[in-house]
């Protein structure tokens, strides 16, 4: 599990059958302090996150299984959002 922001969204005229009712957002990979890592992503959200906020997202063959479905092209799923994070010194 990685920690990301959401930092937009996509909209798709067309999408494959078994992705029609799900979200697709703009993720910027970020560290635990909050720094960016490489490159956003796009992911598939499965708990409602919206732009502007922290998510933890699982990305490989894993990302399908919170999904609806039994397969879908995804590489990567939002799973939850981040309330705060607490590091130790």
């Amino acid at each position: 599990m990685y920690f990301g922001k959401v930092i937009g969204n996509i909209w798709a005229t067309k999408k494959y059958e078994a992705m029609f009712s799900l979200k697709m957002m703009i993720v910027q990979p970020i560290s635990a302090e909050l720094k960016n890592l490489g490159e956003p992503i796009i992911a598939v959200d499965t708990v409602g996150a919206g732009p502007g906020e922290i998510v933890i997202y699982i990305t490989a063959s894993e990302a399908v299984i919170p999904l609806p479905v039994d397969f879908a092209p995804v590489d990567a799923s939002i799973v939850g959002i981040v309330d705060t994070i607490n590091l130790a010194n």
